[in-house]
């Protein structure tokens, strides 16, 4: 009994969620781990952000101090103004031309957006997207069907075959 009064004491202090813009982290695994289950944020990026924020990456992101979680909100929010261009996910924006770092429900947003216009202006790309076919040069010859099966079922053409005879045989 004793083993089990230090861990609910360990549990009162944790956070199960943390919330990042639109985005509820999870609280009882390493920062690492939950920045990088967040939309735009993958683990190298999530590694460059603890590091800025002066976080270890194996901490448990939900027993971390308020202002070290705002520490990080804070670097996750600015990550394009601190990393090069080439580091961002969103570089030379259409409309804008700048380059920016989307993450949570704006990146899905974006790339929308882009599928859209790529339809409308019946590009190779947005044609693809409209027939729901492979983008991005993969091989469709035998890959890729949404079609039914493929191959033939031998059995349901034997079961077919059983029934017209059976048929023919009652006339």
């Amino acid at each position: 009994m004793s083993e089990e009064e230090p861990q609910e004491q360990e549990d009162e202090d944790l956070q199960y969620f943390v919330r990042i813009g639109q985005t509820d982290l999870d609280g009882t695994k390493s920062v690492e781990r939950s920045l990088s289950e967040m939309n735009g944020i993958g683990r190298r990026t999530a590694r460059l952000i603890a590091e800025k924020a002066g976080v270890d990456r194996t901490a448990t992101f939900g027993r971390l101090d308020d202002d070290v979680i705002d520490e990080v909100v804070e670097v996750v929010e600015s990550y394009a103004d601190e990393v090069p261009d080439w580091l961002n996910n969103r570089q030379h924006d259409f409309y804008t031309g700048e380059t920016t770092h989307e993450i949570g429900n704006d990146l899905q947003l974006t790339r929308q957006h882009d599928i859209n216009r790529m339809k409308m202006i019946d590009s190779y790309r947005g044609v693809r997207h409209k027939r729901g076919q492979k983008v991005r040069g993969q091989r469709t010859k035998s890959t890729g069907r949404t079609e039914g099966t493929i191959g033939v079922n031998v059995e349901e053409i034997r079961e077919e075959q059983e029934e017209e005879a059976a048929e023919e045989g009652d006339e």
